[in-house]
C-alpha cells in the first residue's frame, strides 16, 4: 500500500522527530518541510525534502495528504485553518491553541468542512497508558477516589537561552504539565475544578518553575500533581515510560490511581488489592503487569494515516484536547485569584459540531 505523503509545518526540535519517525514508518513518508529559518533548509536538504520558506506556498505547491503542525503554539490554529481550508486533514502539536475559545473556533471549522484533525497528546498511544485505561474501566479499581501524578525534572541553564522560555505562559505548566494533565483525563474523565500554587523561587524567572495543583474530577474523585523543572529527580513520565531513547530510563512509578478496592501505579502497572479480608490490617497483594514497550509517536503516525484514510476516527480530537488545555489555562488562573477556578467549557455550537463530526 503506498505510503501517505504529508508535510511538516514547522522544522523545530517536534517537527524534526517526527520526520524522523516518518523514515522508518510503513504507512507515512514526510515529502515537503515549510520553516523560514536557516537551520531548517538545512535540515530539509539533508534528508532530501523540499524545503519552503512559506507555509501555505508549499501547501499549495505539494499538495500533501496530511500535514503535520509543529509551529508555536499562537500559530496552530492559523495553520490549522489553512490546512481545513484546503481539504487536508492535520495532526497539530499540542497545546491545540493559546486559548480555548480559538480552539473552538477550529474545532468548528473543521466540523463544517468535514475535515479531520487530530491533536498531537502523543502518551495516549503508549500501549502503557492504554492498559492502565483498561483496568480503571474494567471496574477492577472499584470507585476511583484519588490520583497523584509527579512530572519532576531537571532542565538544564542552556535551556533557557530562548527569552520565550523565561516568561510567563513559556513555563512547564503549559509545557509539560499539560501532558499529565491529559493523562489524568484520559483515565479519569473530565475535570470540573481546579486549585493550584506556583513558585520562581528557583531560577527567579518571570515564569514558574514549580506548581502544586489539586484537581476535582466530575466522578467526584480528587488529584494531585507536582510539576517542577528545576528538580533533580527520577520521577517523571519521560524518564519513566520510555518513550524516548535520548531519555535515560529509570524504572520508578509517577502515577498513582487509587480506588476503593485496587490502586494502580504507572507505567510499571502494579496493582495493588486485598485478596482475603479489606482492611488496613489485613495483608495488601501486588500484581505487576508486564509493560509492554512501544513508541507512541509512530503508533500516532500510523493512526493519523487511519484517520486521514477515514478507517478510524481521532484518539485526540480537538474538542477534546480543548478540554485539556482548559484545564491547563485554569492552573494559571487558580494561581493568579488564588481560589477555586472551573476550566473553561466548551461552547454549545463548539459542542454539537464536534459530537456530529
Amino acid at each position: 500500500m503506498a505510503r501517505r505523503r504529508l508535510a511538516v509545518v514547522g522544522a523545530g526540535a517536534i517537527g524534526r522527530m517526527h520526520v524522523e519517525r516518518a523514515r522508518q514508518h510503513p504507512q507515512v513518508e514526510v515529502v515537503a518541510i515549510a520553516d523560514p529559518s536557516p537551520a531548517a533548509r538545512d535540515f530539509a536538504r539533508a534528508e532530501g525534502l523540499r524545503d519552503y520558506l512559506d507555509y501555505t506556498a508549499m501547501l499549495d505547491d505539494v499538495r500533501p495528504e496530511g500535514v503535520i503542525v509543529a509551529t508555536p503554539n499562537a500559530t496552530h490554529v492559523e495553520v490549522g485553518l489553512a490546512c481545513i481550508a484546503r481539504g487536508m486533514p492535520a495532526l497539530i502539536e499540542k497545546p491545540v491553541a493559546d486559548d480555548v475559545g480559538e480552539a473552538h473556533r477550529l474545532s468548528h471549522a473543521a466540523a463544517e468542512s468535514d475535515v479531520p484533525l487530530i491533536v498531537g497528546h502523543h502518551r495516549r498511544h503508549n500501549p502503557i497508558l492504554r492498559r492502565a485505561r483498561e483496568i480503571v474501566r474494567s471496574g477492577r479499581l472499584g470507585t476511583i477516589v484519588a490520583a497523584n501524578a509527579l512530572a519532576t525534572f531537571y532542565k538544564p541553564d542552556s535551556y533557557f537561552d530562548m527569552a520565550w522560555r523565561r516568561r510567563a505562559g513559556g513555563g512547564p505548566v503549559l509545557i509539560n504539565l499539560i501532558h499529565d494533565i491529559d493523562l489524568l483525563r484520559f483515565l479519569l474523565g473530565e475535570v470540573v475544578e481546579v486549585q493550584a500554587l506556583s513558585s520562581n523561587a528557583v531560577r527567579g524567572f518571570e515564569v514558574e518553575d514549580t506548581a502544586a495543583v489539586l484537581l476535582r474530577f466530575a466522578s467526584g474523585a480528587l488529584g494531585t500533581l507536582a510539576v517542577s523543572d528545576c528538580a533533580a529527580s527520577p520521577w517523571n513520565w519521560d524518564l519513566a515510560a520510555g518513550e524516548a531513547a535520548h531519555y535515560p530510563r529509570q524504572l520508578v512509578n509517577t502515577h498513582f490511581v487509587t480506588g476503593t478496592d485496587a490502586s494502580l501505579t504507572l507505567p510499571l502497572l502494579d496493582i495493588w488489592e486485598y485478596r482475603a479480608r479489606k482492611g488496613w490490617h489485613d495483608p495488601l497483594t501486588v500484581e505487576r503487569s508486564t509493560p509492554h514497550s512501544g513508541d507512541p509517536y509512530h503508533e500516532q503516525l500510523r493512526h493519523f494515516a487511519a484517520v486521514i484514510a477515514r478507517e478510524e476516527t481521532p484518539v485526540c480530537s480537538i474538542d477534546d484536547a480543548s478540554r485539556t488545555l482548559a484545564a491547563t489555562l485554569a492552573v494559571h488562573r487558580a494561581v493568579e485569584t488564588r481560589a477555586p477556578v472551573a476550566p473553561q467549557a466548551p461552547d454549545a455550537s463548539a459542542r454539537v459540531e464536534a459530537s456530529t463530526a
